[in-house]
């Protein structure tokens, strides 16, 4: 079966599709199914290329082309050629729109393709600037006797430089061949000469790097009749085309190309030349489908089109994913705001976007995506009413531990155990009240002996708070840090990437504002704690009562226990003998009968009594009246759009204004979510072809079985609209 057998339905649409994507530009941000070819200077790349297409390409050695070739082979019943370049990432404006224009004034057909390519080589200015360039010379040839095939052909690696190349370029070439070969969608034609040692060269080691297992490598052996007769050279050559030395998953093929002294004949003649050649000697031991250049054609062919339909699922799903990237990225920008307008109606919507969300944070309902999955801790900081809820649970906490400057335990031994984490230094009741009577011996009044001055009561609570003030100030910090890291998640979440820092800017200094009313109401709040104990709460006598009841119940047991012994408790069903005189005598021994002592222990009854109203006031005070009323329900009303219509105009343009940046990233990712939705609406039409189907198993394929595949053609409407639409585009779709 020769390439003009190949039909012209299925695989031509499918090379087609592909074809329009990275002719549109998708391959710059999507790897596209491709056959590279590459391989060393002089192991004639350019004569592969002829011999498949029939167009002379230029051979002129120690030239380095810099840039990217694609040749674009398609079967047709009448003869074409198209040839125009298409513009790198680099290129912008004039530049660009020149390139896109670009038609050579030299015909492929009378000149060849050597005069047209010193052209394309003009029209990027390398005639001028020796470096290399991303654009890409694109060459589409149709006529009666082309395959259906694509191949991209890269610049020859060197190891030295000279007068039309430097040694920079060596460097910059293999970079060039890496990168292409790195891309796990393509498959690599590594060209290599029979006049070299294969080792020696270049390609062998880099497609071995790019792809270690073989499987998307096909070997393209060049120039055998360069071979001594006989020699084991030449039967080392054979075992590799016959895939004995090196393995790869796709084959090996040679080519007997034109030498010097035929480099006048025709394609006719240079194939039968060929032909012959494989026909003898030790070459006739080659699988013949591996030999010449008509099987390459169909194998090319073939492998491409298997290559495609294995990579398609996973390919439409990269340019899936690439529209998310640009959408998410555009929301990211925000839309046009080049006006005083745009600007104003922009900065509205990112109040009400603000509002709302600070809003749901404040109020707990969480509703919105920003704020993820309830189960998961990594949305916690967006949560601010999660947060605050736990802070003051904390402060509640770290006021019940650490709120006392001394914790009055009723024994030595009391307390050690329990409330371990306090930092609050314990001290034994008794020793507490000694030195409460010790003071109160040089405030007395005119109180009568066993009563208390009351302004003790006072002082003593005030000793006793006075590490509110750090705990409070603690919290004060805490809860402005969260509310400062909410509002710049909110602002990062809703704003453009460009203005986040002047919004920010914005909406934390006024935290920090509402931060100094909230100090200022803690400090108005603690200065109302520690003044003279007031309250009417019957909380303070009931808690006084009930510390001198077990106090007074705990030296009965002590009594009791003292005169009949401990065993009496731990039976409650015993009994015993009791004379009610003796057991008065018993309970007037607990009471206390030092009346300084017995004053002093009641006013530190009251202290404590106090103490715990006191406390707990102060904790619902600067939970509700300071950081409720002061910042957190403030927090929403930050950005409200009544602020920002009374903002100046140069406020408004310094918070909504674009960047120059802005604006150009932001056309380039329309033009490459554009790009991307086209590619993918043909990558769709393709998969609903269902005359493709997934090869079962990607292996170096027979002439044989290429001929079963190329025999199944079907034309339905489908199929002939996506035809239309990809076939033959115009340079003005490639901007």
């Amino acid at each position: 079966m020769t390439a003009a057998d190949i039909p012209m339905g299925d695989h031509r649409n499918l090379l087609d599709i592909i074809d329009s994507l990275r002719a549109q530009g998708v391959g710059r941000y999507v790897d596209l199914p491709e056959i590279i070819v590459c391989g060393d200077q002089s192991a004639g790349k350019s004569s592969v290329l002829e011999a498949i297409s029939g167009r002379r390409f230029p051979t002129k050695d120690g030239l380095c082309t810099r840039f990217v070739t694609e040749l674009v082979l398609r079967r047709g019943q009448n003869t074409s050629t198209k040839v125009f370049i298409i513009p790198g990432e680099a290129r912008y404006d004039k530049e660009k729109e020149d390139l896109e224009h670009w038609k050579p004034r030299s015909s492929v057909d009378n000149d060849g393709l050597e005069a047209v390519t010193e052209e394309a080589m003009e029209a990027m200015g390398i005639s001028d600037a020796r470096k290399f360039y991303d654009d890409i010379l694109r060459i589409e040839l149709t006529g009666p006797n082309q395959p259906h095939l694509t191949m991209v052909d890269l610049p020859g690696l060197f190891r030295t430089g000279n007068k039309e190349q430097s040694d920079t370029d060596v460097d910059t070439v293999r970079s060039m061949v890496e990168k292409y070969m790195a891309r796990p969608r393509s498959i690599i034609l590594a060209v290599v000469s029979a006049k070299n040692e294969y080792v020696l060269q270049e390609v062998t080691s880099m497609a071995k790097h790019a792809d270690p297992e073989g499987l998307r490598t096909m070997g393209l052996i060049t120039k055998p009749d360069t071979l001594d007769i006989g020699s084991d050279s030449e039967a080392y050559w054979v075992r590799l085309a016959q895939n004995t030395e090196v393995e790869l998953r796709l084959g090996w093929h040679v080519l007997r190309n034109r030498n010097f002294e035929q480099r006048g004949s025709t394609s006719a003649q240079r194939d039968a030349t060929e032909n012959d050649f494989f026909s003898g000697g030790i070459w006739i031991s080659v699988n013949r489908e591996h030999c010449g250049v008509e099987a390459l054609r169909i194998r090319l062919s073939s492998v491409l089109k298997d290559q495609i339909l294995s990579q398609l699922p996973s390919l439409v799903q990269d340019v899936e994913n690439g529209i998310h990237e640009c959408t998410e990225k555009l929301e990211r920008l925000g839309p046009v705001r080049g006006t005083p307008t745009e600007q104003l109606k922009y900065l509205l919507h990112l109040s009400e976007e603000y509002t709302s969300l600070t809003r749901q944070a404040i109020d707990g309902t969480y509703g919105d995506r920003f704020f993820g999955a309830r189960k998961k801790r990594d949305g916690y900081p967006r949560r601010l009413r999660a947060v605050v809820q736990n802070l003051l649970l904390e402060f509640r906490q770290e006021m019940f531990l650490n709120g006392q400057s001394q914790r009055i335990t009723e024994s030595e031994s009391e307390g050690e155990d329990e409330n371990e984490t306090s930092e609050s230094p314990r001290i034994p009741r008794s020793r507490y009240v000694e030195q409460v009577a010790f003071r109160l011996k040089f405030s007395r009044g005119r109180e009568l002996p066993g009563l208390f001055n009351p302004l003790i009561v006072g002082d003593l609570f005030d000793e006793q708070c006075k590490p509110w003030r750090k705990i409070a100030k603690g919290l004060v910090e805490d809860i402005v840090e969260a509310a400062h890291q909410t509002t710049e998640l909110v602002i990062r979440h809703v704003a453009a990437n460009d203005i986040v820092i002047e919004v920010l800017k914005f909406v934390h200094e006024m935290v920090e504002e509402l931060k100094i009313g909230l100090d200022a109401k803690v400090d108005e709040l603690l200065v109302s704690a520690t003044q003279h104990p007031i309250t009417y709460n019957r909380q303070l006598t009931d808690n006084a009562q009930k510390a001198q009841q077990a106090r007074h119940k705990r030296a009965i047991r002590q009594l009791i226990r003292k005169v009949f012994g401990s065993q009496h408790f731990d039976d409650v069903d015993r009994k015993i003998n009791l004379n009610p005189v003796h057991f008065v005598d018993l309970l007037a021994q607990g009471l206390e009968p030092n009346m300084e002592l017995f004053g002093s222990s009641t006013a530190v009854d009251y202290m404590e009594a106090y103490y715990k109203v006191a406390m707990n006031r102060f904790i619902d005070d600067v939970s509700v009246l300071a950081v409720e009323d002061c910042l957190i329900g403030k927090v929403a009303k930050l950005f409200q759009s009544d602020k920002v219509l009374d903002m100046s105009s140069d406020d408004i343009s310094r918070l909504a204004g674009e960047t120059a940046e802005s604006s150009v990233e932001r056309q380039r990712l329309v033009d490459k979510r554009k790009i991307l939705d086209d590619g993918l609406r043909g990558l769709k039409g393709l998969q609903k072809q269902k005359q493709f189907t997934r090869p079962a198993d990607w292996g170096p394929v027979s002439s044989g079985d290429v001929e079963e595949q190329l025999e199944k053609t079907t034309s339905d409407s489908e199929s002939a609209s996506i035809v239309s639409f990809v076939r033959s585009p115009s340079p003005e779709m490639y901007s």
